[in-house]
């Protein structure tokens, strides 16, 4: 059994009931979820053994999202326990010309405020195939940068594979401090994912002509751009989700991917969604699968692909989807007939 390590932030996610706004609401459903937990919980489903890192307080609502994870397979043993806090977020889903909103309330969370010392990486990476991290982890603080970083090094020295989400959040820092963290980071990294607005706020590479706000996307232009990239950071794949946003409720999904010899584009699928928090990350465990089953990358990336199209169906963070879901999907099955 093929062993992943993720890195991340777990958080409680209090969620509006329904499409309610939040000053409608007089109680939210509570979920836990974040990028890293989100693909450890897919790879799990899949079969690997899937370890999660991070760091949670010591009290019931740590070990809540503990259990949460434990639930689903995933390998909490490396979870550090100490800290003040877990971070929340607070989700209004949208519908049709109006939008999903998030409010963060993560500040000093325990991860935030963990150091690398707490983290015993070259245990963690022993016999592990693939790391997985994103984009968030080290913007949520100086030193969840630097124990990105640390557990990069770690996971080379151990010779596995490297992937990251680029994942920009506008509310956690700007786009040149995200260059300056991001662009040190990409050294270790081996399969590059994110979509336009990553690859420009993070990296400072931007596809000209793209307005997916209207629904257009154009292939052509990230073929440029994916090329620039992968000859700056020598990365064996480059990856890129195609989200084509027409309401909030309708989106046209597909993606992209380089791997220095062929550009490829997935397959559309139109979406009707139910929740599209950890769409990206359901991807991105899909795409981590194809890969280590030894698919080509063309068809990690139709697993990945499909494998996020039935995450928009299922309400929380968590794609709970098996590889046969996924693999009907890809052969073409998406009648949404009653499986009797």
């Amino acid at each position: 059994m093929k062993k992943v390590v993720t890195l991340g932030e777990i958080m409680l996610r209090l969620s509006t009931p329904g499409y309610e706004r939040f000053v409608q609401a007089d109680q939210f459903d509570a979920i836990y979820g974040g990028g890293e937990a989100n693909v450890a919980v897919s790879l799990a489903n899949y079969g690997f053994d899937s370890c999660y890192v991070t760091k949670l307080p010591e009290n019931e609502i740590g070990q809540a999202a503990v259990n949460a994870l434990r639930r689903y397979g995933v390998n909490t043993s490396e979870i550090i326990r100490g800290g003040e806090r877990i971070g929340i977020y607070f989700s209004e889903t949208g519908a049709s010309a109006r939008p999903s909103k998030i409010i963060y309330d993560r500040a000093n969370s325990a991860i935030a405020m963990a150091e690398v010392k707490d983290f015993d990486f070259d245990h963690i990476f022993e016999g592990t195939d693939w790391f997985h991290t994103s984009g968030i982890t080290p913007a949520i603080s100086k030193q969840g940068a630097e124990i990105t970083k640390a557990a990069m090094v770690a996971a080379k020295k151990a010779g596995a594979t490297v992937s990251i989400d680029l994942n920009y959040r506008k509310k956690l820092w700007t786009p040149q401090q995200a260059q300056q963290v991001m662009r040190e980071l990409m050294e270790y990294v081996d399969v590059c994912i994110g979509n336009e607005e990553d690859a420009s706020l993070c990296l400072g590479f931007t596809p000209q002509g793209l307005d997916v706000t209207q629904g257009q996307v154009d292939s052509a232009a990230y073929e440029i751009i994916f090329k620039q990239m992968r000859e700056e950071f020598n990365f064996t794949h480059v990856v890129s989700s195609l989200r084509e946003s027409y309401s909030a409720s309708d989106n046209g999904w597909s993606a992209i991917i380089y791997d220095g010899n062929t550009f490829y584009q997935s397959k559309k699928y139109d979406l009707r969604i139910v929740d599209r928090v950890g769409g990206g990350d359901s991807f991105a465990a899909g795409l981590i699968c194809g890969l280590l089953d030894g698919k080509t990358a063309e068809e990690a990336l139709e697993f990945g692909v499909a494998a996020s199209a039935l995450k928009h169906t299922i309400k929380g963070d968590f794609n709970l989807v098996s590889r046969n879901e996924v693999e009907n999907l890809v052969q073409g099955d998406a009648s949404g007939r009653v499986q009797r």
